[in-house]
């Protein structure tokens, strides 16, 4: 990623979705740009044109937490855009160390995490990477995210799924808010790890077959994704409406935790129990503690 070219287009892009009433300033007749000016964003975030737009044109390198701080107030950033501004100033820093990642090709689980996963017997439960990776999962989320695990010669990937596999927009009753709720996490990961080749290599193949994508992609939009609800339409079971909390791993930094949980009684819960039963008899799926009964 050109870490230059990130911080230019994703400040224009922020400043072009400030109106000028909203700080105050006059509209005026004769505006030629979306948005606010280099030197209206100057003036509100106390800094000299000049410096501001060296910082625009992506040379952010040495710009201190104030100077930062100030343009996100500027900007109206809200605690993403924030954040974001913040990983793509650390990320030109000449001194910043490369966030520790593991390739997800040769991520293994540890037993312990297996054994986690598993005692969630209730709703689907997996750990994801910011390249949105599937990277360990329970029973119920292997039978939840079976499509993403069918798709050929591919290692199951919610993004690839979610803009390259038709079943997604069956799965996904409301597509367009999934897509961009995914656009966003993907967005959020390269300014985290802008050289992560891993990462590189799957946005160039979504936007070169995905005209969805790189529309999405260009806008440059991020988002906090930690919890709320979210509707399916499952192959097998149907329609449901389930909650999500999504945990930031502490023992593996960049990795995440998602659990899915339907309200008790809830149809959806039913469904869910419908979906255990079918992926007992599809797949012979049991948790490992039931395995290990089994098999001692």
């Amino acid at each position: 990623m050109d870490n230059r070219a990130e911080v230019r287009e994703f400040l224009i892009s922020r400043r072009a979705h400030v109106a000028p009433e909203q700080v105050g300033l006059p509209t005026g007749s004769n505006r030629r740009v979306k948005g606010l000016r280099r030197s209206e964003v100057a003036t509100l975030a106390g800094l000299s044109v000049e410096y501001y737009t060296r910082l625009e044109r992506g040379a952010i390198s040495g710009a201190s937490p104030q100077v930062l701080e100030s343009i996100a107030r500027a900007l109206n950033l809200d605690d993403a855009e924030r954040a974001h501004l913040f990983d793509l100033a650390h990320a030109a820093s000449p001194v910043a160390r490369p966030p520790r990642r593991r390739s997800s090709k040769s991520y293994v689980p540890h037993q312990s995490l297996q054994w986690a996963l598993d005692a969630v017997t209730a709703g689907p439960a997996f750990v994801r990477n910011g390249r949105m990776d599937l990277l360990a999962v329970n029973p119920l989320a292997r039978a939840f995210y079976k499509d993403c695990y069918d798709m050929p010669g591919q290692a199951p990937n919610i993004a690839r799924f979610t803009f390259l596999d038709p079943r997604a927009y069956e799965f996904y009753p409301d597509w367009d808010a999934f897509a961009e709720v995914t656009v966003s996490i993907l967005r959020t990961e390269a300014g985290r790890d802008p050289h992560n080749k891993e990462l590189h290599d799957l946005i160039g193949e979504l936007s070169t077959r995905s005209e969805e994508f790189r529309t999405r992609w260009g806008a440059h939009n991020v988002r906090h994704h930690g919890t709320g609800f979210k509707t399916f339409n499952h192959p097998v079971v149907g329609e449901m409406t389930l909650a999500f909390e999504g945990l930031e791993m502490a023992a593996e930094p960049g990795l995440t935790l998602t659990i899915y949980a339907a309200e008790p009684g809830s149809p959806s819960a039913e469904r869910l129990q419908l979906l255990a039963s079918w992926a007992a008899s599809e797949y012979g799926i049991q948790p490992a503690s039931e395995k290990t009964r089994t098999e001692g």
